[in-house]
């Protein structure tokens, strides 16, 4: 007997079942028929999927399902995301609640718990996606830390290493001090707060005069090398080549001339802690400054400073040096300020300019074609006003720090000799090889570098490395460049700019011929969903009352084109 009501349960169930035992979607590269591949971009192993994940699923699968019916040869091509710096947070979190820490752990341990956790989670992932309806053979998946695409990741380092676009340099970089890692800018966030500026009193040497500086991080005097002012200001100028004494450190700094300090802003006169700010760093370069870095990895001042403010915490100094300049008569006043304050998009932490030996590619080297392609329109946006945002990207791109002071992820493949000296290789047999050819012996120990990959940088070879590349194959000719990259705008700096980056350089062709940018899928307050915020809502338990397809077909149809 039929039933009045349709009863999404029964009949979805019936559907699962029936194209798993089928195998319905098992992909067959069949050469009579023209090729059409999507890349899904990979779910980050950390947990549950959200209604984000739903909408660009949904919207993949029903491409995916339209071109079959065109009789295409069709491959979506599946995967998941190692998502180095998120996992770390998630498994020390269930370590914890174990009475268990991760540098008791050790390394090695460390790792085993967290591919545990990605067994865990990416099953959890794939039985979502598959509840979803979703046409995708999962025999044929891939992750970011499978052996192959571990091949391609530092067959990739060591090629632009080779060339020069990866190079090892200390150089200011946005330091999470909660994580005790290096985070890119596309990482942190600004959030405008209520601060507070202060108005300093730095005698002149060998005078009863001073000079006012404004400042809103007090505690950073320690690092302060210089004074600077505009070479215009008719204020200070006549004070260019002097000497100031620094407050409470009593160190002896000069006053230079650098058209970086406004006039007309604070009070004309600008302290400079190269080692703890992005534009101090440029003007102690082009003055030849000290750099005086006065932080440990977790913010607390270290022993470049007086001695009863070693290791206190950045925001307990400033309490303290603010009692000690009003007691000494340096603090002039202060002031309420509206300011913009760096926040770690992973940890919430302030983040702290910090000064360490990192990694870099050289992103405007990488990019220099891509210019060229954008102004004759061959990457292809939809919406097409998407491309004036990536162009503006990549017209003011940075190096782009690839290091991260974290366990899980894509080791960096260099290694050391007690010397000091470096090799660079795809693996520990190729350096063996190198050192023995240059020392003339077997007898040497080395030491692998510490630090893994940005996450990113083993998602910008997604494209190709999850078709076999280095290898060369079948499908990697036939499939590559893909059809259509189906994503939000949020990621076309983390993930898109880098593929067609990594695309264009090692395949000679980007990965895509076309870019289809969907809108987000936002919480009750206008903010995006997110596993980390802890505001998403889980597309099973809407499963569960409306069914897949009354979800999938809601999604879509709210998928209108803006943001």
């Amino acid at each position: 007997m039929i039933e009045k009501r349709y009863n999404p349960k029964t009949s979805e169930k019936a559907c699962l079942s029936y194209w798993e035992k089928e195998k319905t979607f098992h992909f067959i590269n069949d050469n009579d028929l023209r090729p059409f591949c999507i890349m899904m971009p990979p779910p980050n192993i950390t947990g549950s999927l959200h209604m984000g994940h739903a909408l660009t699923f949904s919207l993949q699968d029903i491409l995916v399902r339209f071109q079959k019916k065109l009789g295409k040869s069709v491959l979506w091509q599946s995967g998941t995301d190692h998502a180095g710096i998120a996992t770390e947070i998630i498994v020390e979190k269930k370590l914890r609640e174990k009475k268990k820490i991760k540098k008791e752990l050790g390394r090695k341990r460390f790792i085993n718990e967290v591919w545990k956790w990605k067994e865990e989670s990416g099953n959890s992932i794939i039985k979502q996606l598959k509840r979803l309806g979703t046409a995708v053979d999962w025999s044929r998946k891939r992750f970011t830390m499978d052996q192959g695409l571990s091949e391609a990741v530092n067959k990739v380092f060591v090629s632009l290493f080779d060339e020069g676009i990866i190079y090892k340099d200390k150089r200011l970089v946005n330091w999470d001090p909660k994580l005790e890692t290096a985070v890119s800018d596309l990482e942190v966030n600004q959030k405008e707060v209520n601060g507070k500026i202060w108005y300093l009193k730095y005698k002149i040497f060998n005078s009863d005069d001073f000079i006012e500086v404004a400042t809103t991080r007090p505690e950073t005097i320690f690092g302060d090398v210089a004074i600077a002012v505009h070479p215009d200001n008719k204020k200070y100028c006549k004070l260019i080549n002097k000497f100031v004494i620094v407050p409470v450190s009593n160190k002896k700094i000069p006053i230079i001339a650098d058209t970086y300090a406004d006039p007309n802003k604070g009070s004309g006169a600008v302290k400079i802690t190269p080692a703890h700010d992005f534009n101090d760093f440029l003007v102690g370069r082009r003055h030849s400054l000290e750099i005086i870095n006065i932080f440990n990895k977790s913010a607390k001042l270290n022993e470049n400073v007086t001695k009863e403010f070693i290791g206190l915490d950045r925001f307990e100094a400033r309490e303290k040096l603010i009692h000690l300049l009003k007691k000494d008569g340096n603090l002039l006043k202060e002031e309420q300020n509206v300011m913009t304050i760096p926040i770690g998009d992973r940890s919430g932490a302030i983040i702290e300019p910090f000064i360490t030996d990192q990694w870099f590619c050289d992103a405007k080297e990488l990019s220099k074609p891509i210019k060229k392609m954008i102004k004759d329109s061959e990457i292809k946006f939809h919406p097409e006003s998407w491309v004036n945002t990536f162009n503006h990207w990549i017209e003011n791109i940075e190096p782009w720090c690839i290091s991260r002071q974290i366990w899980w992820g894509h080791r960096i493949p260099a290694w050391y000799l007690d010397s000091g000296e470096m090799f660079v290789a795809e693996n520990l047999e190729e350096v063996k090889i190198k050192v023995e050819k240059k020392l003339g012996t077997t007898k040497f120990k080395l030491y692998q570098d510490q630090d893994v990959l940005d996450t990113w940088f083993s998602s910008a070879l997604w494209p190709f490395s999850t078709l076999g590349w280095p290898k060369k194959n079948e499908e990697l000719n036939k499939y590559y460049p893909t059809d259509v990259l189906i994503t939000g705008f949020d990621i076309i700096f983390f993930w898109v700019a880098r593929m067609v980056m990594m695309g264009k350089k090692f395949m000679k062709a980007i990965p895509f011929k076309n870019i289809y940018i969907h809108p987000l899928v936002k919480d009750k307050d206008g903010i995006k969903m997110s596993k980390s915020k802890g505001n998403v809502i889980d597309p099973l338990d809407l499963i569960e009352l409306y069914g897949a397809d009354a979800l999938r077909y809601t999604l879509a149809s709210l998928s209108t084109q803006g943001r």
